[in-house]
C-alpha cells in the first residue's frame, strides 16, 4: 500500500463545554470546528457523561462529534474514549480508573502528564500524572495547547504578549514528556495524541472580563491527524470505529495547524526486501530499508531513534537508509519570521523491533 493511498482526516481532541467548565455549548464548538475545516471533534468534559451528553454524539452540520470524558480530580487526569458510563475516580486509584474504562470496551490517554500550570492566576497549580506504575492505557497526550500556553503567563504583561503572539510563542511538547514517551515506547507501543484542551473560558482581570482563548482559535491549533485506508462514510457508527481504531494504533500525527496547515505530512518505512510499507504506529520485524519524511512545506526535520537524534535536515523531505532495529519517530519545525524555528509536527513512531 503506497503512502499516497492514505486518507487523512483532521480532528481536535480534548474539548470542554458547558456540561463541565467550558464556556460554550456543543453547537458553539461545532461552529468553530466548521470554521477551521475539521472533520471531527472529541468532547472530554470533566467527569460528565450522561444520556443527554451521549445524544450529542453524531454528525452536526458535517462535523462528527464524539463524546468521551476527562476523568480525574486533583491529579491523574485520564482522557477516556468509547465509554458508555461515567467512571467516578473519587475512590479509585489511577490503575482502577484505567481498568474500569477498559472493562467498558473503552480506551484512554494520560492527559498533560507534566504540565506546570499558570504562575499568574493560579499560582502554578498543575494537574500532573504521578503514578507511572499504571498499565493498560493506550497512550499519552504529548502536546496540549492550553497547558503549554499557560506556562508562559507569569505576569499580566506576559499574558498580553503571549496572547498577541500565541501562534508563534507556543512551546512544543516538553523534553520530559517526550523523554518519558520514548522510554515507554522501547517497551511497548504507546500511541500519542495532541489536543487543544479548549475551554473558551472568561477571565476577570480587574473590572474587565475577557475570553483569551476562544473555540474559534483553539480548534485550529493542536490537532490530531488520523491516517486510514478506510474512507469516512457519513455514518456515525462506522466513522467512529475508523477514528478510534486509528487513535488506538497510533496511525496519526500531532500538528500545530495554527502555525501552518500540516495536511499531507507522511512518515513511513519501506523495506528493501518485498518493498513493504510500514506507516506511523506500525510494527514489524526489522529488515534493512529506507525511512522517509514528506512534508507540505520547507522545514527543519529530525528523525529520532530510541530517544536520540538519528538524522536531521532542512527541506520538505528526508530519506535515510537504516540498518538497525529501533523505535523511530519524526519531529518537524517550521520557521516563523522573528521567532525562528517553531515546533510544528510530531509523528507517532515506527516500531522496527
Amino acid at each position: 500500500m503506497q503512502r499516497d493511498q492514505y486518507l487523512e482526516y483532521i480532528g481536535n481532541l480534548h474539548i470542554h463545554t458547558l456540561y463541565s467548565d467550558g464556556g460554550g455549548t456543543v453547537e458553539d464548538v461545532v461552529k468553530a470546528a466548521r470554521n477551521v475545516g475539521l472533520d471531527f471533534i472529541i468532547l472530554n468534559d470533566h467527569s460528565y457523561l450522561t444520556k443527554l451528553h451521549r445524544e450529542d454524539e453524531g454528525y452536526h452540520k458535517g462535523v462528527l462529534v464524539l463524546v468521551g470524558s476527562e476523568i480525574g480530580y486533583r491529579f491523574h487526569h485520564y482522557l477516556a474514549f468509547n465509554i458508555k458510563r461515567q467512571v467516578d475516580d473519587k475512590n479509585l486509584s489511577p490503575q482502577g480508573v484505567i481498568d474500569k474504562v477498559n472493562r467498558q470496551g473503552g480506551f484512554g490517554f494520560l492527559a498533560h502528564p507534566f504540565e506546570k500550570g499558570m504562575p499568574f492566576l493560579d499560582n502554578g497549580k498543575a494537574y500532573t500524572w504521578n503514578d507511572w506504575s499504571v498499565k493498560g492505557y493506550t497512550g499519552i497526550c504529548i502536546w496540549n495547547f492550553t497547558s503549554r500556553w499557560k506556562e508562559n503567563v507569569k505576569t499580566l504583561w506576559h499574558g498580553i504578549f503571549h496572547l498577541l503572539f500565541k501562534k508563534y510563542t507556543l512551546k512544543g511538547p516538553s523534553k520530559k514528556t517526550l523523554g518519558t514517551w520514548d522510554e515507554l515506547c522501547l517497551k511497548r507501543n504507546v500511541a500519542a495524541i495532541g489536543g487543544s484542551d479548549a475551554h473558551a473560558s472568561s477571565v476577570k482581570i480587574g473590572f474587565l472580563r475577557v475570553k483569551p482563548l476562544s473555540y474559534d482559535y483553539l480548534l485550529g491549533t493542536i490537532n490530531t491527524h488520523i491516517l486510514t485506508h478506510s474512507p469516512i462514510t457519513g455514518d456515525k457508527k462506522t466513522d467512529k470505529a475508523i477514528i478510534y481504531d486509528s487513535l488506538i494504533r497510533g496511525s496519526c500525527f500531532v500538528a500545530h495547524d495554527g502555525l501552518y496547515p500540516a495536511k499531507g505530512f507522511r512518515f513511513y518505512f519501506q523495506t528493501d526486501k518485498g518493498k513493504k510499507i510500514i506507516g506511523m504506529g506500525g510494527e514489524d520485524k526489522f529488515s534493512p530499508g529506507v525511512i522517509s519524511v514528506r512534508l507540505p512545506a520547507y522545514c527543519f526535520i529530525k528523525i529520532i531513534k530510541d530517544g536520540d537524534v538519528f538524522s536531521q535536515s532542512y527541506g520538505n523531505q528526508l530519506s535515510k537508509r537504516i540498518y538497525d532495529k529501533g523505535v523511530y519517530r519524526a519531529e518537524v519545525y517550521k520557521k516563523a519570521s522573528l521567532f525562528g524555528w517553531r515546533p510544528w509536527i510530531f509523528s507517532n513512531p515506527l516500531y522496527l523491533r
